[in-house]
Protein backbone atom coordinates (compact mmCIF):
# COMPACT_ATOMS: atom_id res chain seq x y z
CA UNK A 1 0.00 0.00 0.00
CA UNK A 2 1.50 3.71 -0.95
CA UNK A 3 0.80 6.43 1.60
CA UNK A 4 1.19 9.92 0.55
CA UNK A 5 2.07 12.74 2.68
CA UNK A 6 -0.05 15.48 1.85
CA UNK A 7 0.24 18.82 4.00
CA UNK A 8 -2.98 19.22 5.84
CA UNK A 9 -5.00 22.15 5.69
CA UNK A 10 -5.62 24.09 9.21
CA UNK A 11 -9.21 25.16 9.58
CA UNK A 12 -8.25 28.70 8.17
CA UNK A 13 -7.41 27.56 4.69
CA UNK A 14 -10.30 27.30 2.80
CA UNK A 15 -8.99 26.64 -0.20
CA UNK A 16 -7.52 23.60 1.46
CA UNK A 17 -10.35 22.19 3.04
CA UNK A 18 -12.57 23.11 -0.33
CA UNK A 19 -10.49 21.04 -2.11
CA UNK A 20 -11.45 18.00 0.87
CA UNK A 21 -14.94 18.97 0.38
CA UNK A 22 -13.92 18.11 -3.64
CA UNK A 23 -12.41 14.79 -3.18
CA UNK A 24 -14.76 13.44 -0.29
CA UNK A 25 -17.34 14.26 -3.07
CA UNK A 26 -15.78 11.84 -5.25
CA UNK A 27 -15.67 9.14 -2.68
CA UNK A 28 -12.02 10.06 -1.10
CA UNK A 29 -12.42 8.48 2.77
CA UNK A 30 -8.43 9.95 3.00
CA UNK A 31 -9.86 13.40 2.01
CA UNK A 32 -12.67 12.90 4.88
CA UNK A 33 -9.85 11.77 7.14
CA UNK A 34 -7.89 14.65 6.58
CA UNK A 35 -10.74 17.40 6.64
CA UNK A 36 -11.38 15.63 10.29
CA UNK A 37 -8.38 15.86 11.51
CA UNK A 38 -7.98 19.46 10.46
CA UNK A 39 -10.99 20.65 11.84
CA UNK A 40 -12.15 18.58 14.81
CA UNK A 41 -11.14 20.50 17.51
CA UNK A 42 -12.94 23.65 16.04
CA UNK A 43 -16.00 21.32 15.07
CA UNK A 44 -16.17 19.70 18.46
CA UNK A 45 -15.61 23.25 20.44
CA UNK A 46 -18.55 24.73 19.20
CA UNK A 47 -20.56 21.89 19.30
CA UNK A 48 -20.08 21.88 23.20
CA UNK A 49 -20.30 25.28 23.34
CA UNK A 50 -23.99 24.69 22.34
CA UNK A 51 -24.55 21.58 23.89
CA UNK A 52 -22.58 21.94 26.96
CA UNK A 53 -22.82 18.31 27.19
CA UNK A 54 -19.12 16.41 26.29
CA UNK A 55 -20.78 12.75 25.35
CA UNK A 56 -23.45 15.41 23.04
CA UNK A 57 -20.78 17.17 21.68
CA UNK A 58 -19.27 13.78 20.72
CA UNK A 59 -22.00 12.53 19.13
CA UNK A 60 -22.81 15.63 16.69
CA UNK A 61 -18.58 15.63 16.19
CA UNK A 62 -19.42 12.30 14.56
CA UNK A 63 -22.70 13.07 13.14
CA UNK A 64 -21.31 15.94 11.64
CA UNK A 65 -18.65 14.02 9.16
CA UNK A 66 -21.31 11.64 8.58
CA UNK A 67 -23.29 14.56 6.83
CA UNK A 68 -20.41 16.09 5.42
CA UNK A 69 -19.58 12.60 3.43
CA UNK A 70 -23.15 12.48 2.13
CA UNK A 71 -23.73 16.03 1.47
CA UNK A 72 -20.35 16.92 -0.02
CA UNK A 73 -21.42 16.76 -3.54
CA UNK A 74 -23.99 19.39 -2.91
CA UNK A 75 -21.37 21.55 -1.36
CA UNK A 76 -21.20 24.94 -3.25
CA UNK A 77 -17.94 26.46 -2.75
CA UNK A 78 -17.90 30.00 -1.93
CA UNK A 79 -14.48 29.77 0.04
CA UNK A 80 -15.83 29.62 3.42
CA UNK A 81 -16.30 26.10 4.02
CA UNK A 82 -15.71 26.14 7.95
CA UNK A 83 -18.94 28.03 7.88
CA UNK A 84 -21.20 25.20 5.79
CA UNK A 85 -19.27 22.79 8.36
CA UNK A 86 -19.81 25.06 11.88
CA UNK A 87 -23.45 25.35 10.28
CA UNK A 88 -24.05 21.35 9.62
CA UNK A 89 -23.08 21.26 13.20
CA UNK A 90 -25.41 24.34 14.86
CA UNK A 91 -28.09 22.75 12.87
CA UNK A 92 -27.21 18.97 14.30
CA UNK A 93 -27.08 20.52 17.66
CA UNK A 94 -29.78 22.52 18.11
CA UNK A 95 -31.80 19.18 16.41
CA UNK A 96 -30.62 17.31 19.17
CA UNK A 97 -31.78 20.62 22.46
CA UNK A 98 -35.00 19.99 20.68
CA UNK A 99 -35.22 16.41 20.75
CA UNK A 100 -34.10 16.47 24.78
CA UNK A 101 -36.01 18.87 26.65
CA UNK A 102 -33.64 19.29 29.02
CA UNK A 103 -29.57 19.09 28.47
CA UNK A 104 -26.74 18.28 31.52
CA UNK A 105 -25.07 21.74 32.05
CA UNK A 106 -21.45 21.19 32.19
CA UNK A 107 -19.15 23.49 34.35
CA UNK A 108 -16.40 25.45 33.31
CA UNK A 109 -14.13 22.70 35.04
CA UNK A 110 -15.79 20.01 33.49
CA UNK A 111 -14.87 21.80 30.02
CA UNK A 112 -11.32 22.47 31.22
CA UNK A 113 -10.88 18.75 31.63
CA UNK A 114 -12.13 18.05 28.52
CA UNK A 115 -9.44 20.32 26.99
CA UNK A 116 -7.28 18.98 28.79
CA UNK A 117 -7.66 15.61 26.66
CA UNK A 118 -6.19 17.77 23.44
CA UNK A 119 -3.02 16.40 22.84
CA UNK A 120 -2.08 19.34 20.18
CA UNK A 121 -1.95 22.03 23.43
CA UNK A 122 1.04 21.58 25.83
CA UNK A 123 0.28 21.73 29.55
CA UNK A 124 1.49 25.02 29.88
CA UNK A 125 -0.75 26.71 27.13
CA UNK A 126 -3.44 25.21 28.50
CA UNK A 127 -2.94 26.52 32.06
CA UNK A 128 -2.79 29.83 30.20
CA UNK A 129 -5.36 29.83 27.87
CA UNK A 130 -8.11 28.18 30.78
CA UNK A 131 -7.05 31.11 32.90
CA UNK A 132 -7.85 33.73 30.00
CA UNK A 133 -10.73 31.76 28.96
CA UNK A 134 -12.32 31.39 32.27
CA UNK A 135 -12.64 35.37 32.44
CA UNK A 136 -15.43 35.24 30.21
CA UNK A 137 -18.54 34.77 30.23
CA UNK A 138 -20.03 31.34 28.13
CA UNK A 139 -21.21 33.44 25.03
CA UNK A 140 -17.99 35.75 25.13
CA UNK A 141 -15.76 32.48 24.96
CA UNK A 142 -18.19 31.13 22.01
CA UNK A 143 -17.48 34.14 20.13
CA UNK A 144 -14.14 34.67 20.46
CA UNK A 145 -12.82 30.51 19.86
CA UNK A 146 -15.37 30.60 16.76
CA UNK A 147 -13.36 33.45 15.98
CA UNK A 148 -9.94 32.82 17.25
CA UNK A 149 -10.14 28.62 16.19
CA UNK A 150 -12.39 28.47 12.93
CA UNK A 151 -11.47 31.81 11.24
CA UNK A 152 -15.06 33.51 10.93
CA UNK A 153 -15.75 36.80 10.38
CA UNK A 154 -18.51 38.35 12.45
CA UNK A 155 -21.03 38.20 10.23
CA UNK A 156 -20.84 34.36 9.82
CA UNK A 157 -20.60 34.31 13.97
CA UNK A 158 -23.54 35.97 13.77
CA UNK A 159 -25.52 33.93 11.12
CA UNK A 160 -24.11 30.68 12.54
CA UNK A 161 -25.14 31.64 16.37
CA UNK A 162 -28.60 33.82 15.38
CA UNK A 163 -27.59 36.78 16.83
CA UNK A 164 -27.55 39.96 15.49
CA UNK A 165 -24.12 41.52 14.17
CA UNK A 166 -23.94 44.52 16.66
CA UNK A 167 -24.62 41.98 19.58
CA UNK A 168 -21.79 39.60 18.59
CA UNK A 169 -19.42 42.79 17.71
CA UNK A 170 -20.23 44.25 21.13
CA UNK A 171 -19.55 40.46 22.65
CA UNK A 172 -16.22 40.30 21.24
CA UNK A 173 -15.06 43.57 21.73
CA UNK A 174 -15.72 43.24 25.39
CA UNK A 175 -14.24 39.70 25.54
CA UNK A 176 -11.11 41.33 23.85
CA UNK A 177 -10.86 44.25 26.42
CA UNK A 178 -11.22 41.73 29.51
CA UNK A 179 -8.72 39.22 27.98
CA UNK A 180 -6.12 42.08 27.88
CA UNK A 181 -6.98 43.51 31.13
CA UNK A 182 -6.94 39.84 32.75
CA UNK A 183 -3.24 39.87 30.49
CA UNK A 184 -1.95 42.96 32.03
CA UNK A 185 -2.69 41.78 35.39
CA UNK A 186 -1.19 38.84 35.15
CA UNK A 187 2.20 39.72 33.86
Amino acid sequence: MLFLTVAAPSPGDGAALDNCIARIAGGDQAALAQLYEQTRAAVYGFALSILKVPHDAEDVLHDAYLQVWHAAGSYQSQGKPMAWLLTIVRNLSMDLLRRRSRAELVSWDKYQDQLAERPAVTPEERILLSSLLSALSDEERQVVTLHALSGLKHREIASLLGLPLPTVLSKYSRALKKLKLFWKEAN
